[in-house]
């Protein structure tokens, strides 16, 4: 916190300092003598009549008011990675919407509309890297008709935690009634040290999903457009390790390489054989052709509450980058103001 030469905590913050990383310390119940001080550190989105908005690293907005604040002081844009490869958000952005394609995409300014028949979030949001050209209503209600033409939702595709992410956007689209229905995490890490965790022996690598790799894949009933996505992106690869005879595989695995990044999706191992090394075994195998190929980092998207992947991934190296939320039009579309 901002101490003062007299030793008293300051305020060093104003409303002029809207979209600057900003740490905070509160009153937890403003106007009580002796009440317990919370700290706050994420992006100030906004500061209007008497209450603040700050935006963390998670995505989760918290609201501030004036009179409970004790000191505050802007801090830097983004701490020092100690681990992982260094990534600017953009440059991740960018490789992570090659490595899961749409069918379709049109530009809106700076703006990039994607639609995949309904596959999956990411390939049917706005990805806003920039300026969209035309005021935010304006563009929002673009955006709309271009989906509502499509016969999908409006969803706009967003980050928070890392230099360059969209907190001042993800707080105007909430203030605007849209819906954060899915946070993720992008984490990154070293190549190399995933190639090394296991030899990979009995993993099969081809270039296509085929039959037995879509029986293992949780996405049942892939379309043809999905199989389009899917099997689109710079460079594709599919891992796949045989399970019982006329069965699914016991674990299958996807990586896509894209000049020094690797990308790692669709790891899933069939649950009565977990446990067992299969998704260390796929991934290390897809590791090394990835290698072989020039790459030498690695990222990976993981949802918040999967514990259990989280613990995989912290193990192999993989440190978390940015989190990134889809959010749903309102169902009154018309009412944005």
């Amino acid at each position: 916190m901002e101490i003062s030469a007299a030793g008293r905590l300051e305020v060093r913050i104003t409303a002029a300092d809207v979209g600057k990383r900003v740490s905070v310390r509160r009153l937890s119940e403003p106007g009580v003598a002796g009440g317990n001080f919370t700290d706050t550190v994420g992006v100030l989105t906004s500061w209007n009549d008497g209450v603040l908005l700050i935006t963390r690293k998670s995505g989760e907005s918290v609201r501030i008011p004036e009179s409970a604040l004790v000191a505050g002081k802007v801090v830097p844009s983004a701490p020092a990675r100690r681990r992982g490869p260094a990534a600017s958000y953009e440059e991740l952005a960018r490789v992570a919407s090659r490595a899961w394609c749409p069918v379709e995409g049109e530009r809106l300014g700076e703006w990039e509309l994607r639609a995949a028949a309904g596959f999956t979030r990411r390939a049917n949001s706005v990805l806003p890297l920039g300026d969209p050209g035309l005021p935010l209503d304006e563009a929002l209600t673009a955006v709309r008709r271009w989906y509502a033409e499509r016969g999908l939702p409006a969803y706009v595709q967003t980050a928070t935690g890392a230099e360059g992410t969209q907190e001042l956007l993800s707080a105007e689209l909430e203030r605007r009634g849209w819906i954060r229905e899915v946070t993720a995490e992008v984490w990154t890490g070293g190549l190399a040290p995933v190639a090394d965790l296991a030899e990979g022996t009995g993993v099969a690598l081809s270039r296509e999903a085929d039959e037995a790799w879509l029986a293992r894949y949780q996405r049942k009933g892939v379309s043809d457009v999905a199989l389009r996505v899917l099997n689109a992106g710079p460079s594709v690869w599919f891992a796949t390790v045989p399970g019982a005879a006329a069965g699914a595989p016991a674990a299958i695995g996807r990586c896509v390489v894209d000049g020094r990044w690797a990308s790692f999706a669709a790891v899933e191992v069939d649950p009565a054989q977990r446990r067992r090394g299969l998704a260390t075994a796929v991934m290390a195998a897809l590791a090394r052709r990835a290698l072989d190929e020039g790459a030498s980092a690695a990222w990976l998207q993981v949802e918040t509450d999967n514990a259990g992947a989280r613990a995989l991934y912290a193990g192999m190296g993989f440190t978390a980058h940015h989190a990134y939320h889809h959010y749903r039009e309102p169902p009154n579309a018309g009412t944005d103001r």
